[in-house]
């Protein structure tokens, strides 16, 4: 390829600024190389250009620059059509915001529209006597007796011209033209444009389909409250501070494989929380197995976790495999933990140290990659000192400890919780049963030992037993002496130290639960008028018999003996119901609810 001997222009001098790569010959040294060879160099050095991500207009101006060094021309535009077949984008010779109306001006309309048409190059040797180029003005090439040429090859997308890239020149006879070879060496770098305007198209719109997939789930998000998205992914319901601090914690544990212990009374949701856990981890695409280790014996508690080999024993038709081995790549959720002898402590302590276990009846070493989650309501440490649990195995699932809170920790919870369980009953049964005001009061005046299991109960029993589809305060059965916590509590008096009633005005404070070594805890709650309305029949009242203080120790003493239930307490003292009350208003005893 013959280059004319024009003089190198500062455009050819940062040539190499462009390419990403070896700096691009001078014009000079060109003209003493093979056409081919020049050619091919030129095609690498702008394939180079147009693989570095960059804006369209750039990047297409510094294929126009670059293509200078290779061509001896005065101007060189791509123009890119927009879906109405006009330019759309109009790019040359150093493009820039400023001047891109320049070069929108300097567009033969004509000739372009020609190799739009025809989707072949058109050559032009002289524009000046040529009928595509009458409208055309080169009144910027000032006075000069050189003859103008020019070149415009088609830029397509598959068969659809999307653009044109066309130079001009000046024929002053310093420099040899070949058309036919510069008309394929332009067609080969239209083609690369074309291209990269296609990917540049199919980045555009991947990137507007993500931005309004985007925007779509920032506006569901933003119509949906943390709390709300928290229960519908988890199965968790409750707002209250004790909740939202546990919440939190499981999301900042979430994100390692660390062991974790879930420790609280029984009926908090300990394997709810052991599920949030594994939703929230990575591992939340593999399997969740779970797994009650009290419900089974040793024996079988050991097939179960590792699994055994066909024939390992009798009644062993086939081989099985082990939670262990199904939770693998996922989480392992050992419920009561606590309660599994020491023998099989061993066992377990090898399979968390080493990762590995064999089948029941087996040889080969199993590997798995497992994260434990346990749950236990019992002191461990306690277990530890007395020797009941070993240490060594201890250390290893307490490496997160995480304490959920009793329903009597959350009373804003317990109504939100009831009205739930009302609504799966309602599903199940095909009913629409409601809650009343007075049985919200009734439930969030109650204590809950058994948490929120036995809330469920309780809701799910009253809804059975009402006699109408609004649940009112009589329906409960604490209204009609029939509670069952409330046996429970009374077995648990006669057998341990009795409840320390604390009234408040004495105290000053609200009642407290019972001590911990009790077995379980009450709420106390303030009934009736005021203290100073006190019994209005003193005769009715000394029943009891008795000084003050007499009174007041017989009225407790059958108040624990009832189970804090007045009517069975009446009954004790031979009184009424009512007399009772105003017994108790008298002497200012706080009654305790459960």
């Amino acid at each position: 390829m013959r280059v004319g001997a024009v003089p190198m222009s500062s455009q050819t001098q940062n040539a190499s600024h462009f390419a990403a790569g070896d700096a691009v010959p001078a014009p000079a040294m060109i003209g003493s190389a093979n056409r081919a060879e020049m050619a091919l160099h030129g095609v690498y050095e702008i394939s180079k250009i147009l693989a570095v991500p960059a804006r369209l207009e750039f990047t297409l101006s510094n294929v126009l620059t670059l293509l200078s060094c290779f061509l001896s021309m005065h101007h060189g535009i791509i123009a890119l059509l927009g879906d109405n077949g006009a330019p759309d984008v109009v790019v040359g010779l150093g493009w820039n915001e400023v001047n891109a109306k320049n070069h929108l001006a300097r567009l033969p309309e004509r000739a372009l529209g020609q190799i739009v048409a025809t989707k072949m190059p058109v050559v032009v040797e002289n524009v000046a006597t040529n009928p595509l180029f009458a409208d055309w003005s080169v009144a910027e090439w000032g006075e000069t007796d050189s003859v103008v040429s020019f070149i415009g090859v088609p830029i397509k997308e598959r068969d659809q011209v999307i653009g044109t890239l066309t130079i001009d020149r000046v024929r002053d006879g310093r420099a040899d033209f070949r058309f036919d070879e510069d008309v394929r060496f332009l067609v080969m770098i239209a083609n690369l444009v074309g291209q990269t305007v296609r990917l540049h198209k199919i980045v555009g719109r991947d990137r507007e389909r993500l931005m309004t997939e985007q925007r779509r789930l920032e506006k569901e998000l933003s119509e949906t409250t943390k709390a709300e998205r928290d229960t519908d992914m988890r199965g968790i319901i409750g707002g209250s501070p004790a909740i939202r601090a546990v919440l939190e914690k499981i999301k900042i544990v979430a994100r390692s494989n660390s062991p974790v212990l879930l420790r609280g009374e029984s009926g908090t949701g300990k394997e709810l929380f052991a599920r949030a856990t594994h939703e929230m981890s990575p591992r939340k695409k593999g399997p969740f197995v779970k797994l009650n280790c009290a419900a089974l014996p040793e024996t079988m508690l050991e097939t179960e976790l590792f699994g055994h080999e066909k024939g390992a024993f009798t009644g062993a038709v086939s081989q099985r495999k082990g939670r262990f081995e199904l939770a693998d790549g996922g989480t392992l959720f050992l419920d009561e933990i606590g309660e599994i002898s020491p023998a099989f402590q061993a066992k377990l302590l090898r399979v968390l140290q080493e990762g590995e276990f064999e089948r029941v009846g087996g040889m080969r070493t199993l590997k798995v990659d497992v994260r434990l989650v346990t749950a236990t309501n019992k002191n461990l440490e306690d277990a530890v000192t007395r020797g009941e649990f070993r240490a060594d195995l201890y250390y290893r699932i307490n490496v997160v400890s995480i304490s959920l809170p009793p329903l009597r920790d959350r009373p804003g919870d317990v109504f939100l919780l009831a009205r739930e369980f009302l609504h799966r009953f309602n599903e199940e049964h095909g009913t629409q049963m409601l809650l009343t005001d007075s049985a919200k009061t009734v439930l969030e005046g109650c204590f809950f030992p058994g948490n929120v299991r036995e809330l469920e109960n309780c809701v799910r029993r009253t809804a059975t037993l009402a006699k109408d589809q609004r649940i009112i305060a009589d329906d409960f059965a604490c209204r009609q002496d029939d509670c069952l916590s409330s046996t429970l509590w009374k077995g648990a008096i006669a057998t341990q130290v009795p409840l320390k009633i604390v009234s408040r005005a004495v105290a000053g404070t609200p009642p407290r639960a019972p001590a911990a070594e009790d077995g379980a805890s009450a709420q106390a709650g303030d009934v009736g008028p005021d203290p100073a309305n006190s019994c209005p029949k003193s005769e009715t009242c000394s029943a009891l018999h008795g000084g003050e203080q007499s009174e007041r120790e017989r009225l407790l003493e059958a108040m624990e003996m009832a189970g804090w239930v007045q009517a069975k307490a009446a009954r004790l003292l031979q009184l009424t119901p009512r007399q009772i009350g105003y017994a108790l208003r008298k002497h200012n005893i706080s009654i305790k609810k459960f």
